[in-house]
């Protein structure tokens, strides 16, 4: 568990990571599993590149050490593959690594001793590290599970997966004008900022997200191959992705069971479906609709819809899956942007779309209602899923 207090946060994130990459063999650490992805020695290095350069570079005016490695960890610069091929031995990256992460938490642990700077007030820097290292550390999962995808490990669902039907579990949101944003908060992002008030009209949320249960009852319905629920992106999209979450898997009975870190298990039905992206959740969300009854209407829900929902405590985070929203991921009004590499202008530019709550692997300095996670509408290798909204009962 990790501690409350910002430093303490670092000091087990940090030894969280190295703790991921230390057992494993050199080959396995430095090899993409996914054209997307980069290794996990990439993603170690890059947490120790940031967490270096925002401390020494922009508070104390340093970026001799960083200066040496940013080709190989700035994302912005050179080609992935050649980047990737630059990366040191493991024990060479663990021993800078290692060296570099405790002269960081010293000079922390002293920051009246560190110049003068903004972001030392109410430890901000320790949390902007903090969260840069919980983000990097859920994408080094997502290598792992494509690891685990090479395998090619054979199972037999021992309960096979049924499907469930939609039913019209919903609590109603009253029209109204709600804040949305952090608002003297000193551990969010600039996107978080600066504190909205919106008009939003009535609408039901689900109490729960989209379960796997659901889903398949989707896709046996044929919803993968029904061009009329897919927005013309999804169905592009559609034509060369697979027609099932991305950590799903049938076995040798065409029954459904799935990938996790720990290896294959049984689908559990009430459980939220992982591992979809956008283009599948607004395409259910349509064969939702279709269904008519109290579920006509359904749409994947917006994010100030599900900020509203958690604010005012109608609703708990989920804290299974990420859930994917229907809008994109746009600064808010009056947006001020934080330097790189934290902050978000150069994000906004990407066409991403937004997701709201946590996974089960999310880090406690991302756990808030007011974080704003965002990707590409094609990305399944997320643990995402989704919710719906629906128009107020006539």
């Amino acid at each position: 568990m990790q501690s409350a207090h910002p430093l303490g946060q670092l000091s087990a994130l940090q030894q969280m990571m190295t703790d991921l990459i230390e057992p494993l063999d050199d080959a396995l650490c430095r090899h993409s599993f996914h054209p997307d992805l980069a290794p996990l020695l990439w993603y170690y290095g890059n947490a120790v590149y940031i967490e270096t350069f925002l401390l020494r570079g922009l508070v104390q005016g340093d970026t001799d050490l960083t200066d040496r490695v940013k080709d190989i960890f700035t994302p912005e610069i050179g080609v992935k593959a050649q980047q990737w091929e630059r990366l040191p031995p493991k024990e060479h990256l663990l021993n800078w690594a290692l060296e570099l992460q405790d002269e960081n938490l010293m000079r922390l642990a002293n920051s009246d001793r560190l110049p003068a700077h903004e972001w030392l007030s109410n430890d901000r820097l320790i949390h902007l590290i903090c969260q840069t290292r919980s983000a990097l550390y859920e994408q080094m999962l997502q290598v792992l599970i494509e690891y685990r995808f090479s395998l090619k490990e054979q199972y037999q669902a021992v309960l096979p997966l049924k499907p469930q039907m939609p039913t019209a579990n919903h609590v109603g949101i009253p029209q109204g004008h709600y804040r949305i944003g952090s608002k003297k908060d000193p551990a969010a992002l600039d996107n978080e900022q600066p504190a909205q008030m919106v008009k939003l009209s009535n609408f039901r949320i689900d109490r729960e997200p989209v379960s796997n249960g659901n889903f398949l009852a989707f896709m046996e319905a044929g919803g993968y191959d029904l061009q009329h629920l897919w927005s013309e992106a999804g169905w592009a999209w559609r034509q060369t992705a697979a027609g099932q979450p991305h950590h799903w898997r049938p076995d040798s009975h065409n029954c459904w069971y799935g990938i996790s870190l720990n290896g294959p298990a049984d689908l559990i039905a009430d459980e939220p479906v992982m591992g979809i992206s956008q283009h599948e959740a607004a395409a259910y969300a349509n064969w939702v609709a279709s269904l008519g009854g109290e579920l006509r209407g359904a749409v994947l829900q917006h994010e100030y819809q599900w900020e509203v929902a958690m604010r005012t405590q109608i609703l708990k985070p989920n804290g299974r899956v990420w859930e994917w929203c229907a809008n994109a991921f746009e600064p808010y009004s009056e947006f001020i942007s934080d330097p790189a590499p934290i902050g978000s202008e150069a994000l906004f530019a990407l066409g991403h779309a937004v997701l709201r709550g946590n996974c089960l692997h999310t880090q406690r300095p991302i756990q808030r209602i007011t974080y704003r996670h965002h990707a590409d509408a094609g990305n399944q290798r997320l643990f995402s899923g989704a919710r719906l909204v629906y128009p107020p009962k006539e």
